[in-house]
């Protein structure tokens, strides 16, 4: 029975110390996730016999169990990155749809614009609508568009209004050259200019003036406005002047006015306005003009220029007109029993009837982790345990050997008997 016993705990030892030796060379790869060797007794029993022997027969490896515990999250400054800081797995589909799931989001696009991992395997998750709109259904391969966006004209309802809120210094006099011209600045008090987009994404500029009015009472409370676009037909706006009252303040009634139409040469719709400007918040203080907003919601048209991702795994195109535009989201995928996942090497799991069916979701939903950017999770392998747990592995399999060596010499003794 010694020699069984000893023979046992040699194939024990010999088995934890492969497991430690995988754990130490794969402390430098991405996602790795180390194990543990599980050891259980084993004694003799017969049957039709209650009990079995006191003394058992040795040793036998219960499990590897691999240790799903969060890794240290390197930077990489690689956008296309991605580490996944708690629980879940990146749920990834081969060509022919069979699914594998890993921790390793070091992906890449291939030529057909998928999000790949380095086996070719395909990130899946939710897609997004030409508009950016995602909805969650059933997830597949995730598809990058290289296509342009489309321009949107400051026109479009959903650019909104223009705004400019501006301060109209009260301390100005009225201009003494008349009637306004928009080349002699002696006949206007102040100008802005903001870029515009017609619907074919082609830029104008608008230029705005501010004329203060003879003073009546109150004193200098009505401001004149003009408009240019691209500098020609300057054109009072339609809608009344900015009225102030005397503490300095708007008068919301005038605050928004339609903008005139110009004639466009460049193909777009013409004659074109760029709509209603907003003059909210403008001011008539004592102090020195100043443009605190002017903004517009229009762009032209844009190509894709980077790709990122946020925490919730929306993935966010971003493009040469400044523009971003969700591109699909990246679904996590988590599981009742992670150890009864079968490993298919790679740094890829295999759902099995252990482990218990898939269950897919959002990043930060249901006890999932957060997709962390530009990082990249390091092997949850501790070396240094590792070296130690070597040690008492050689050690354990050494005194088997030497329990083998002392049952060779009694029955040697016996052997030796006359």
């Amino acid at each position: 029975m010694s020699f069984q016993q000893g023979l046992s705990g040699l194939n024990g030892a010999s088995s934890a110390l492969n497991v430690i030796g995988n754990n130490v060379a794969n402390t430098s790869t991405v996602g790795f996730k180390g194990a543990n060797t599980q050891f259980a007794d084993m004694f003799a029993g017969s049957l039709g016999v209650a009990g079995t022997s006191p003394v058992g027969i040795g040793v036998n490896v219960g499990a590897v169990a691999q240790q799903f515990t969060q890794g240290t999250l390197t930077a990489t400054g690689n956008s296309l990155d991605w580490a996944i800081n708690g629980g879940g797995f990146f749920r990834m589909s081969n060509l022919d749809g069979e699914l594998s799931y890993t921790r390793n989001g070091q992906f890449h696009v291939d030529k057909d614009g998928y999000l790949v991992n380095d086996q070719k395997l395909r990130l899946t998750g939710y897609p997004a609508a030409v508009n950016g709109v995602i909805t969650a259904t059933s997830p597949v391969e995730l598809q990058l568009s290289a296509s342009q966006i489309a321009p949107r004209a400051t026109s479009d309802p959903l650019a909104g209004n223009l705004t400019a809120s501006l301060n109209l210094d009260s301390r100005q006099s009225v201009p003494t050259a008349a009637p306004f011209d928009s080349a002699n600045p002696k006949t206007y008090n102040y100008s802005t200019a903001l870029s515009v987009f017609d619907s074919l994404g082609v830029s104008h500029n608008l230029t705005t003036y501010y004329v203060l009015n003879t003073p009546t009472a109150p004193a200098g409370n009505e401001w004149t406005v003009y408009a240019t676009l691209d500098g020609a037909n300057p054109q009072v706006l339609p809608g009344g002047n900015l009225i102030f009252d005397t503490s300095g303040n708007l008068d919301s009634t005038t605050a928004q006015h339609v903008l005139p139409s110009w004639n466009l040469t460049s193909g777009a719709t013409s004659p074109w306005s760029p709509g209603t400007i907003d003059f909210a918040g403008t001011t008539q203080y004592g102090s020195t003009f100043s443009t605190d907003k002017l903004t517009q919601g229009g762009y032209t048209s844009g190509s894709l220029a980077g790709v990122g991702v946020s925490s919730d795994g929306v993935i966010q195109g971003r493009y040469s007109n400044g523009q971003t535009r969700d591109m699909g989201q990246a679904v996590l995928t988590m599981f009742a029993n992670p150890n009864g996942l079968t490993n298919l090497g790679n740094n890829h799991w295999g759902m099995t009837n252990e482990s218990g069916p898939e269950l897919i979701g959002v990043p930060l939903s249901g006890g999932r982790g957060v997709v962390q950017a530009a990082s990249v999770e390091e092997s949850n392998v501790d070396l240094t345990k590792a070296l130690v747990d070597m040690i008492t592995a050689q050690r354990n399999y050494q005194a088997n050997a030497q329990t083998i060596k002392t049952q060779d010499q009694i029955m040697q003794t016996l052997v030796n008997l006359r």
